[in-house]
């Protein structure tokens, strides 16, 4: 009996997790996966699609009905029926077209209505079932109401009170550890006047970018944001399992980025597609490699004056761009987690170019005396001393600039840094170590 089997049959049908069946799965070697997934619950069948990384999704989907992928789709929340079908239409849009139209009419209508909305926008991202309470409810009618739909499993993920005027417009949001504080036989209005500020909800709008959304989550500490309309309507909510599922999916496409690789690619089984993908950005990087070589041939003859230039050449390019890339992944970093305002960039270049000047002035005299001792020529240990504190120095200098320039255009800050990082030290290096060669040898 394999560890899927065993682990379905030891646990009753609500204590089965579908991450854990996601991850018995990927486990699994490929011949039995396809028999595998048939013995995956019914209803867990879109909740454990969801939890695999997307090149399994089809084998998944394409072992079910649509009427079976309908029965699971229907278990989840608005905003993962909606993926799930989004995910769907890319695979089979016809039997994406057939599990929707089995859904209940206002499974439809939720799906429809976040579907309008942008990826990078927090509607895409929120589910609009959610329970919002009168003013003029009373708490003791309040707690009623949830229990009863908790135990109907209604409710998931609650910890927080939206409260709306009769007009559904969001008015305040009371933690239930506050609202057990309350007053049971007075109204929601009545225990919110004695302290108005405090009930203040911190809110989002359905077209804000998810990743101002992302911020508010994290600089108040936020297990759940109401969303609203331009008027106030309460649409929905987002909730910080979604949050954290988006700053892994934006970490990701940082490294992909930066690498300069294409995540979506990368995550397809279509080894044409990802090498297609990666060959754009090696094309370009070859390009700023013969730019670098140029370079170099305009200094032909003074290489083969002093061989022991072609030596020391690789050390002087190696550092600069380890150098640059330090810097450049720690502001890449810092933009994305918002650490750098708008008026902050001179701080962060100088920091920067500070830190790599010392390392510079540091390995410029470790290398210095390497190469005098080891070609027994002075004055080169003193030519590849100087070509390091300069190529440094600009490593840092652009290391920062670049992904600030970046974001100052709107691009994002990952996606080529590295390419023009690695092309500028590169070509700042070996400039300046057969230029001052050139000068001090010749």
């Amino acid at each position: 009996m394999d560890k899927l089997t065993q682990y379905i049959n030891a646990h009753p049908a609500d204590e089965l997790h579908p991450s854990e069946i996601a991850s018995l799965l990927k486990d699994m070697h490929e011949k039995h996966f396809d028999e595998a997934v048939k013995h995956i619950p019914k209803e867990l069948i879109a909740d454990v699609a969801l939890e695999l990384p997307d090149r399994y999704f089809e084998d998944v989907v394409e072992s079910f009905t649509p009427e079976e992928l309908a029965q699971s789709v229907a278990e989840l929340e608005s905003d993962d029926q909606t993926d799930f079908i989004q995910e769907l239409e890319e695979v089979d849009d016809s039997m994406a077209q057939e599990v929707f139209e089995q859904l209940h009419k206002d499974d439809q209508a939720d799906i429809l209505q976040l579907k309008q909305y942008d990826d990078n926008e927090a509607g895409a991202y929120m589910q609009v079932e959610v329970y919002a309470a009168r003013l003029d409810h009373k708490v003791e009618e309040i707690i009623k109401e949830f229990a009863d739909l908790k135990r109907q499993n209604q409710l998931e993920n609650v910890n927080y009170l939206f409260v709306t005027d009769e007009d559904n417009h969001l008015r305040y949001g009371v933690g239930l550890d506050d609202l057990l504080t309350f007053d049971f036989k007075k109204t929601l209005r009545e225990n919110i006047n004695e302290n108005p500020e405090k009930y203040k909800p911190v809110i989002g709008h359905d077209h804000d970018d998810i990743k101002e959304i992302v911020k508010k989550f994290q600089e108040y500490d936020l297990n759940s944001m109401p969303i609203v309309d331009e008027y106030g309507y309460l649409l929905g909510r987002i909730t910080s399992d979604d949050i954290y599922d988006i700053i892994s999916e934006h970490a990701t496409d940082q490294m992909y980025n930066l690498a300069g690789v294409n995540d979506d690619a990368e995550e397809d089984d279509d080894l044409i597609k990802a090498g297609k993908a990666r060959a754009v950005w090696l094309g370009i990087n070859l390009i700023t490699a013969i730019a670098a070589s140029l370079v170099i041939g305009a200094f032909e003859g003074t290489i083969h004056a002093y061989v022991a230039l072609a030596v020391l050449m690789p050390i002087v390019a190696s550092m600069g761009g380890n150098a640059g890339t330090q810097s450049l992944t720690v502001v890449v970093r810092q933009l994305a987690l918002g650490d750098i305002a708008k008026h902050d960039a001179f701080r962060t270049i100088k920091k920067e170019v500070i830190l790599s000047l010392a390392n510079g002035l540091l390995f410029a005299i470790i290398i210095g005396v390497v190469a005098a001792i080891w070609f027994d020529k002075g004055m080169l240990g003193v030519v590849i001393a100087l070509s390091m504190i300069i190529n440094l120095l600009s490593a840092g200098f652009f290391g920062s600039m670049i992904p600030l320039m970046l974001k100052k255009m709107n691009i994002d800050p990952a996606i080529g840094s590295t390419v023009i990082l690695t092309t500028i030290t590169d070509i700042v290096g070996f400039f300046s170590f057969l230029g001052l060669a050139t000068l001090i040898l010749l």
